[in-house]
């Protein structure tokens, strides 16, 4: 397994023009896998497609591991204020 970020877009609500865009995060055998995944995370409305993904495995010369511990997601986000 795998942890994959993915670059999702998908339609605005109704009356607006373009695109929205929001970052996830799964866990995968593969591509295929984490592209599915991910689709089915995509919190817009209507269809989501993935513009990006991409497979985790270094970052910043620190290894990325994956050990089960629970269920659902536990993220940290902040915005800029």
């Amino acid at each position: 397994m795998h942890l994959y970020a993915a670059y999702l877009g998908g339609e605005l609500t109704v009356g607006r023009m373009g695109e929205d865009h929001e970052v996830v995060f799964v866990v995968a055998e593969d591509m295929e896998q984490a592209r599915r995944a991910a689709k089915e995370k995509w919190g817009g409305g209507g269809r989501s497609h993935v513009d990006a993904l991409t497979r985790l495995d270094m970052i910043d010369g620190y290894s990325v591991a994956l050990r089960q511990s629970g269920t659902g997601d536990a993220t940290e986000t902040e915005g800029y204020n």
